[in-house]
């Protein structure tokens, strides 16, 4: 049979089918890999990427909004507001959304010019809304640098970008006057048909704290931040019962990023904050900072003071001053003009080393650390974040544990040479007074501050009692009072006390350790109170945002140190101090006040150049001294010596103690008993006697207390000076014109400082002008003269005829 020529051969037909497996086979790994890859690619966008990818799918198609919780307020004891919330907006730009909106304005501006074209007509393009354009009006509303701006909207992959955080209402509305195009970048109206909304500029509810008292209680109160966190202080403190939950707004948009109607919207309520009601008198306050700030000015202490003033029977703290202080509502600007010198002064010597400095970055990082540094300095709470050495106000803990341990009683007796040698000490420790006291009872040792006689007191009670004494009256730990930043005391260990008695005798005066000023005030409380300690605090409710009382506190004592009868002596030799001891220049009319003196070496503080060395000088007392309410300690860090005043607690602190005491105790309720007299001199108002016969009058007069003077010859008072009505003290003598006109000229002020009482007295009545006395008017039988060493109008100053000056006495006293 012959073969078929068309039919291939076997090897053909092999080499064939060797093909086409291969080919399948090709075929086949290609589709296996090809679906895998696609199996691949399928589970990582539904399986790996499905949270990612459905998050950005919900952030473009949603635009969601925090709604902020409103700050709770925080009120004073009386309800006074002190801080609060008030409505802000954020102000947002969409980088995203802007570019797209020039591109659409573009867009539009080509159609409009060439529909024109094609009818021969002109187009005028409107100016056109771009970045430069909404940058400039921004800048000028915000005050946020344009160029800044500028480059954030050339961030065209960036959504969301906040540009202004709690802007005030007028602010947030000139902001929305400009994004519905009524007013141009420079602020000028636009005609309504040229207006054009801008695109991608949107403000955000939100709030702002406001401080309504400024500066008042800085300190304490703290601020919240930039980003509405609190920063220091009670804001800091409570942060978390003052900020509430925020709540959340999610609308739906369409793929223009238009946002859809209303019922697309979500909301989740934001929950308000609680608000605190501190035990804080924002009157008392105001009286202690006032004096306060005065006392460092006039005497310009290098390092600042502090102020308290606590319920003696609570441990509630009624004020609370630390200085430097600042403006709570600009906490970013140096305050205090003495800090702002010292800033300026630091900041030329890093300007006059510039070229020493590795690079421009250092050198800016130096100055921005000496800013920093000055701002934060003033944000410091003194009373519980720093220490010192108290000096003589600790008296009265080393005069408590020696009576109640029996080792002295009221009947004691003490001789004072002017020093005392101490074993282990070869150098004799000296009195204020170099001469001495001589013999002197309990009381009379305590008034003259002698510290002798309190080295004996605690030499007797013995070291390892008198270390129990320490920590029985709180003194080796923090207070746990509510506020953040507290610091403890600096004492040698037990083991190390205990071996040397030295230091039991520079403890006794009050030298060698350190406290801070919470502390000391709570153990003297202790010692006037009746002996109990308690835990002092601020915050004395916590309410919901309907004013239910969430929460009170307890004012249960810590524990009982010492006994009553051992805090009614503690009372009494203290009453003395300022009756007639170094602490006189603190008395108050119609009040009776104890207290103690205070004047501290820093040790380590003398050199060559200062050779006396630095020292703190302090004053704390209370009232009244027979049933105490309130004590009050100030503390001045290193006064200046060249101020004529001798440096110590009882010639610059008494002084203005007694002043600040004889504002705040009315104010609190303590209600003055004066004596005959004082009641002579009390203020009284003018009776009103214009009109009446010269007899009549001199009776009306006279019958209210008053003394007179009369000028001229008639028998009817035409004219009175001061005039009826006026409050001034009951023992002025009220000048009656008696048919000639009253002269219109003012007086000026003399100046009385360092007069006597009678000598003030004289130059102000030559000067037609009346003399408020206050502070002391007697040395109560210790050596010294009384002088004026304030006055309440400055020396030149001119003031209407009859007008009260007020005058502060005091003696001149040590420690």
């Amino acid at each position: 049979m012959a073969s078929n020529p068309r039919r291939k051969s076997d090897a053909a037909r092999r080499a064939n089918q060797v093909i086409r497996s291969r080919t399948v086979l090709v075929m086949l790994l290609l589709g296996i890999v090809t679906f895998a890859v696609l199996f691949w690619k399928l589970y990582d966008i539904q399986i790996r990427q499905h949270s990612v990818l459905q998050e950005k799918a919900i952030e473009q198609q949603t635009r969601s909004a925090v709604v902020n919780a409103s700050r709770g307020t925080v009120y004073d004891r009386n309800l006074n507001t002190l801080a609060i919330s008030a409505t802000a907006e954020d102000v947002n730009i969409s980088p995203m959304r802007i570019a797209e909106f020039v591109e659409s304005q573009k867009e539009k501006q080509e159609k409009a010019a060439k529909k024109a074209a094609d009818k021969g007509e002109t187009y005028t393009a409107p100016i056109l809304r771009d970045q430069a354009y909404i940058a400039k009006g921004l800048s000028r509303i915000l005050g946020v640098e344009q160029e800044t701006l500028e480059t954030r909207m050339t961030k065209t992959n960036y959504d969301y970008w906040n540009i202004k955080k709690r802007a005030d209402q007028t602010v947030s509305d000139e902001v929305r006057r400009f994004i519905n195009g009524e007013i141009d970048p420079d602020g000028n109206e636009v005609p309504e048909s040229d207006r054009v909304k801008l695109q991608g500029v949107w403000l955000q509810p939100s709030s702002k704290r406001y401080y309504l008292y400024g500066s008042l209680a800085s300190g304490v109160l703290g601020f919240v931040n930039s980003d509405g966190v609190g920063s220091v202080g009670l804001e800091a403190k409570y942060d978390d019962t003052l900020t509430g939950t925020a709540g959340y707004t999610f609308s739906a948009r369409n793929a223009a990023g238009t946002e859809l109607m209303y019922n697309y919207e979500q909301i989740f309520d934001a929950e308000n904050g609680h608000s605190l009601v501190l035990t804080l008198d924002a009157n008392v306050q105001m009286s202690l900072e006032n004096g306060l700030e005065s006392m460092l000015k006039k005497y310009g202490a290098k390092n600042g003071g502090t102020g308290i003033v606590m319920d003696v029977n609570s441990g509630a703290i009624v004020a609370m001053a630390s200085y430097p202080n600042y403006d709570l509502n600009d906490y970013g600007t140096i305050f205090d003009d003495a800090l702002k010198t010292k800033l300026d002064t630091e900041l030329a010597k890093i300007d006059a080393k510039r070229s020493t400095y590795e690079s421009e970055e250092a050198y800016a990082e130096a100055r921005s650390a000496a800013i920093n540094s000055a701002v934060q300095s003033q944000w410091r709470n003194k009373c519980i974040d720093s220490t010192y050495e108290p000096g003589s106000t600790y008296k009265p803990i080393t005069l408590a544990a020696a009576l109640e341990e029996g080792k002295v009683t009221k009947n004691s007796t003490f001789y004072c040479s002017g020093s005392t040698h101490v074993q282990g000490w070869n150098k004799a420790i000296y009195c204020s007074n170099h001469s001495g006291h001589g013999q002197q009872t309990l009381i009379e040792a305590v008034g003259h501050s002698c510290n002798p006689a309190f080295i004996s007191m605690g030499l007797s009670v013995g070291t390892e009692t008198y270390y129990k004494y320490l920590k029985s009256f709180g003194l080796m730990d923090k207070t746990g009072i509510d506020m953040i930043g507290e610091v403890k005391g600096i004492f040698q260990d037990e083991k190390s006390f205990n071996s040397q008695v030295v230091s039991l005798a520079s403890y006794s005066f009050g030298q060698t350790f350190n406290v801070t000023p919470i502390e000391l005030i709570r153990a003297q409380a202790a010692c006037v109170n009746g002996g109990y300690l308690y835990q002092p605090y601020i915050v004395e409710q916590v309410l919901d945002e309907d004013g239910n009382v969430l929460s009170q506190h307890d004012s249960t004592p810590v524990r009982q140190v010492i006994s009553e009868e051992t805090s009614a002596i503690v009372r009494e030799a203290l009453e003395y101090v300022v009756s007639s001891g170094s602490g006189k220049n603190g008395r108050v009319a119609g009040y009776r006040i104890g207290g103690k003196t205070g004047t501290a070496d820093k040790t380590g503080t003398k050199t060559n150049d200062n050779p006396k060395g630095d020292v703190v000088v302090s004053f704390m007392c209370f009232a009244p001294a027979d049933d105490p309410k309130y004590i009050m300690l100030l503390t001045m860090d290193t006064p200046r010596r060249d101020t004529g005043t001798a440096v110590y607690g009882g010639t610059m602190v008494a002084p203005v103690a007694g002043q600040i005491m004889g504002e705040i105790l009315p104010a609190l309720g303590i209600e003055p008993n004066y004596s005959a007299s004082e009641l002579a001199s009390a203020d009284a108002a003018v009776p009103y006697v214009v009109g009446k016969s010269a007899a009549d009058a001199k009776a009306a007069l006279k019958a209210a207390g008053f003394a007179c003077t009369t000028v001229g010859s008639g028998d009817t008072v035409t004219d009175q000076t001061p005039a009826g009505g006026a409050i001034v003290p009951n023992n002025a003598s009220i000048v009656l014109y008696l048919g000639v006109e009253k002269p219109n000229a003012p007086s000026t002020v003399p100046n009385v400082v360092g007069k006597t009482p009678a000598e003030a007295n004289k130059a102000l009545t030559n000067a037609g002008l009346i003399m408020k006395v206050t502070g002391a008017t007697s040395t109560g039988g210790s050596t010294g003269s009384v002088t004026a060493i304030s006055q309440s109008a400055e020396a030149g100053t001119e003031l209407a005829a009859g007008s009260v000056v007020t005058v502060r006495f005091g003696a001149k006293t040590t420690d």
